[in-house]
């Protein structure tokens, strides 16, 4: 019999037994609770790249539309992408995309609720990634030097480990 428990966010492995073999962590002893997880991921591109995304001219479409679109399906689709992560009932998966002259880019959010035994980072986190992704994809016929970066969890509120938020990534004056 191997030993799968939660550990509760002491910092061990749980996805492993004893024996260092993987395992689905079992989650039934812990409380089924609203949780919260809210990722981040920024895509780099060329200003005349993001100036073809604000005047809606690219050739395959709405960029910010379809990505948000395909940000919100990865969510739904994570334990199909990521071994051992646990299906979840979402309840609500938000993707919001801003277009940064400063990158210049993209920034996208999302935002993954659930009331669960397990919490939703990784729902959240493929949000962020998928999206990225796309916009790549619909844009890498204009620039493919565009970069996808910064993909990182902002927040996380819920469960055992209660609430956590991430350092900023801009360094203090």
């Amino acid at each position: 019999m191997t030993d799968s428990t939660d550990n509760g966010g002491s910092g061990g492995l749980t996805h492993f037994d004893a024996t260092g073999a993987a395992v689905m962590v079992d989650v039934s002893a812990k409380d089924v609770t609203e949780r919260v997880a809210i990722a981040e991921a920024r895509v780099r591109m060329a200003p005349e790249t993001l100036a073809v995304v604000r005047r809606g001219d690219a050739r395959k479409g709405d960029v910010i539309g379809i990505a948000r679109l395909a940000g919100i399906m990865g969510a739904k689709r994570t334990a199909d992408l990521i071994p051992l992560c646990h299906p979840l009932p979402l309840q609500s998966v938000t993707v919001d995309i801003e277009p940064d002259d400063a990158l210049p880019g993209l920034t996208i959010r999302a935002t993954a609720r659930v009331t669960a035994r397990t919490g939703v980072e990784m729902e959240a986190l493929t949000a962020a990634s998928v999206a990225s992704l796309t916009v790549y994809d619909m844009l890498k016929a204009i620039d493919r030097g565009m970069t996808i970066e910064a993909v990182r969890l902002i927040e996380k509120r819920g469960g055992r480990s209660g609430h956590w938020t991430a350092p900023s990534l801009i360094p203090e004056p």
